[in-house]
């Protein structure tokens, strides 16, 4: 409220309709940040400056409505500019391809087919837990329930698995 003790009509009428103004906001998509517009309202409202005004409450949805379309022209705003910048930054080279080369094409087919079969040398569950957690990202706690085991039973076959590859990768270093 403002230094005054007696609220001003318009600061009065934003008191009493708080909660509907609140309801305004989470309605039109607001979520999280209606609480926020709320604030920013209320600062609006009580800095005053403004005449006397006929019909308070009206005025009040309308400086809402003003806020809720100053917000979506900020967030279209927001992304037109982050999808600018990331096209500027990252996009294609001209004249170079994105795309890898035959080479390293080749040779990550030769490494996803040793990593296969060093996944096929261990236990089954071993490998299941490694596929289920790593690739398909399904958290420890649901692949345990999935195969029916306890957690730090996952938890084991993962280390296991984690040292497999370890050791094909320093033999892969070491060719």
């Amino acid at each position: 409220m403002s230094d005054r003790t007696q609220p001003s009509g318009l600061e009065q009428a934003f008191l009493d309709s708080r909660e509907r103004l609140l309801r305004f906001f989470a309605a039109r998509g607001a979520g999280d940040a209606a609480e926020d517009l709320l604030q920013e309202l209320w600062l609006k409202v009580s800095a005053g400056g403004s005449g006397p005004i006929a019909a308070p409450l009206p005025y009040l949805f309308r400086a809402a409505n003003s806020l809720m379309i100053d917000r979506y022209r900020s967030q279209v705003q927001a992304a037109r500019r982050d999808h600018d910048w990331s096209e500027a930054n990252t996009g294609a080279v001209p004249g170079m391809t994105d795309s890898p080369s035959a080479e390293r094409v080749v040779a990550a087919r030769q490494f996803a087919r040793l990593v296969d079969e060093t996944l096929a040398t261990l236990e089954p569950r071993a490998a299941t837990a490694f596929r289920r957690h790593r690739v398909d990202g399904i958290g420890q706690r649901q692949v345990a329930q999935e195969l029916g085991v306890s957690l730090s039973t996952v938890e084991s076959d993962l280390r296991i698995a984690y040292r497999a590859l370890a050791e094909l990768k320093e033999r892969m270093d070491e060719a």
